[in-house]
């Protein structure tokens, strides 16, 4: 390990196979939350490929502990048991903070990580596009800094008489710089594929196609949703963050008109907050969107806690203000007695099941009233002098007839309010809502 750089002593480090899980209930915890906490904890690090010892949870009567988040004795009693079990790492639900992780490590011998990085290590596995690589890179690089140490506490007693120190700090000051420098270079790659995907949603807004956003807790049925909907074959498996970056496609709907429907990475409680801020760029998509479909899990007993969860990041996002539909996925999964239940909490929510395709319907004639806010209905005449004009109605609006009279070209359709300055000048009959309100002020 000596003199080798940090990115090469992470890789080289052997992956664990075993893993004890440490729950905590805190006395401002709700009662069980601890439990369901850990519950989660447990699928995420199955995610990982870990066999899982056990799953241990510790009731806090007091405050965390400075030291090791919990009482001394207690992560005596915990070490003790992960070494019986033949445990190779001890993952705590809660976020330990660097020398809480270093004091973990060094009192046990063995690997300690928390939630967080359990959640990085997903993301890293599961990114594949070019800006979900860089985001995911950058937010392990950010986390990893201060807990650099870890990887030269085999060097921290040799300090020389020199200036510059000994050799272990003069490489943990290297990889320092190292690390500091890979992260303003992700943050300058980054910037360049935020400006890229700013350049296609302008492109996009010029065709002012409407655009929906699929969000909810991860594991919803996001993704086999717009499968379901656009003939998409998006990965959808029952595995949390199977998908993390945005996919859109185009969805055709009854009305004939089109939808930008674009699914999106998946919610958590706990999510770390630099993830939130890596993730900013590929979450912009919720954030532009015309309106949102937030997708919950009907079957899934904390379904309250996901619906806060993901309201909570939407907030963080600044998307709290979108126009949103809420709908219930699994509904096929569920007794009747607990739909009764959410029905009469939730009374404007849809209710379906992307696996029998009970309640698309209504959802689809939902998403045709959202999307048609912006759009009116026109009767145009255009003289062939403005042959132009037409092409652009063509790019911007959705044209339903189009002829050839002696003054120029006719065309009736739906164009976008926000494009009135084109079109306005041309109107040949008003549009029927127009005329209605024409004549009420007669």
């Amino acid at each position: 390990m000596r003199g080798l750089p940090v990115a090469d002593f992470l890789e080289s480090k052997k992956p664990a196979t075993r893993a004890l899980l440490v729950g905590v209930q805190t006395p401002d915890m709700a009662p069980g939350e601890g439990a369901e906490l850990l519950a989660e904890l447990n699928e995420l690090v199955e995610n990982l490929d870990l066999a899982i010892t056990r799953s241990t949870l510790i009731n806090l009567r007091d405050r965390l502990q400075p030291k090791f988040l919990i009482g001394s004795g207690k992560a005596a009693e915990l070490i003790a048991q992960a070494k019986a079990d033949g445990a190779d790492v001890i993952v705590l639900d809660e976020e330990l903070s660097p020398a809480q992780q270093r004091n973990w490590e060094e009192e046990s011998g063995l690997a300690v990580i928390d939630r967080q990085e359990v959640i990085l290590e997903i993301f890293a596995d599961r990114a594949h596009t070019r800006e979900a690589v860089l985001q995911v890179a950058l937010a392990r690089m950010e986390y990893s800094l201060p807990r650099l140490t870890r990887a030269w506490s085999h060097l921290s007693r040799q300090r020389g008489s020199g200036r510059l120190g000994g050799e272990g700090e003069t490489q943990l000051e290297q990889d320092r710089r190292l690390v500091r420098n890979r992260i303003t270079h992700l943050k300058g790659e980054l910037g360049q594929v935020i400006s890229q995907r700013a350049t296609q949603r302008r492109k996009r807004q010029r065709t002012p196609v409407p655009s929906a956003a699929i969000v909810g807790y991860t594991n919803s049925g996001k993704s086999s949703l717009l499968n379901r909907l656009t003939g998409a074959r998006v990965l959808a498996v029952d595995k949390l963050f199977a998908t993390l970056d945005p996919t859109t496609r185009q969805l055709v709907l009854p009305d004939g008109r089109t939808l930008l429907l674009t699914d999106t990475v998946g919610f958590i409680r706990r999510l770390p907050h630099r993830l939130v801020e890596a993730f900013k760029a590929t979450l912009e998509e919720v954030v532009v969107a015309d309106f949102l479909i937030h997708l919950l899990d009907a079957s899934n007993p904390n379904i309250d806690q996901h619906h806060a969860t993901t309201l909570a990041v939407l907030g963080e996002l600044g998307a709290a203000d979108r126009p949103s539909i809420t709908v219930f996925n699994k509904i096929d999964a569920i007794e009747a007695k607990t739909l009764t239940r959410l029905r009469a909490q939730h009374p404007d929510a849809f209710f379906i099941s992307v696996h029998t395709g009970a309640g698309l319907d209504q959802l689809l004639h939902r998403c045709e009233e959202l999307a048609v806010d912006d759009y009116e209905s026109a009767e145009l005449l255009i003289p062939y002098s403005r042959y132009d004009i037409v092409g652009r109605l063509h790019s911007i609006g959705q044209v339903r007839k189009q002829e050839s009279v002696n003054d120029g070209v006719r065309l009736s359709g739906r164009f976008p309010v926000k494009f009135s300055a084109v079109y306005s000048p041309f109107i040949f009959k008003a549009p029927a809502k127009r005329a209605k309100a024409q004549r009420k002020t007669r």
